[in-house]
């Protein structure tokens, strides 16, 4: 790719970044990408990945796979703790960055398709080191927990994640009060997200008809 359409390519990238996480990714309009990005074409989109949908997926996918990048070593451990700690540090390490911080602020825009409850994840999830740490976890969960509760509650730890992570991204984004350091922060994470996997099950109280 000639030198001036890979610099054109990453300024659209970092437009993308900042007015999905801002406006939405529904709600962010092409032109305003394009603008941001200092195009006058208004099929600088397409050209470059095929339309607005391609362009999402080349944020996601760069980001993934900076976080495949950080992932530790081996195979998933069989530990519930050590799983969540593994799943949670990588991706927390994107709040460093600016452009970081966008990712952060648009997959918590995504969680809710993330398909745990169906075991169909999405790209780029399918295939990765989370997509394993996630399985492994379910293992983990069904051993102490009936499968739809262990599924309801990784699908509820993947909304929590991304919940608190893109608070956090807007709150360092805004200079908003920011309580705790980023490794305590993260600490504090990983132990809310064990906790919350953990909890022991509540049967629901039949009632009797009257």
């Amino acid at each position: 790719m000639p030198r001036d359409s890979t610099a054109t390519r990453e300024q659209l990238l970092l437009a993308g970044e900042h007015l999905f996480a801002r406006k939405g990714v529904d709600g962010a309009l092409t032109r305003e990408i394009i603008a941001r990005a200092g195009q006058s074409n208004d099929s600088a989109v397409g050209y470059h990945f095929g339309s607005r949908r391609g362009l999402l997926g080349a944020i996601l996918d760069r980001h993934m796979a900076r976080i495949e990048q950080r992932q530790p070593p081996g195979p998933p451990p069989d530990d519930l703790p050590t799983l969540v700690d593994d799943l949670t540090r990588p991706v927390s390490e994107e709040l460093r960055t600016a452009d970081g911080r966008d990712f952060l602020r648009i997959i918590v825009q995504l969680a809710g398709s993330a398909g745990m409850r169906t075991h169909d994840l999405p790209n780029p999830l399918r295939g990765s080191a989370v997509a394993g740490q996630l399985q492994a976890l379910e293992r983990e969960c069904v051993k102490t927990l009936p499968e739809p509760v262990a599924l309801e509650r990784l699908s509820l730890l993947i909304s929590m994640l991304t919940v608190c992570l893109a608070d956090r991204a807007r709150r360092i984004d805004e200079a908003q009060l920011v309580l705790l350091d980023h490794d305590d922060f993260v600490a504090n994470l990983v132990a809310m997200l064990t906790a919350a996997l953990t909890a022991p099950v509540r049967r629901t109280l039949n009632h009797p008809d009257t």
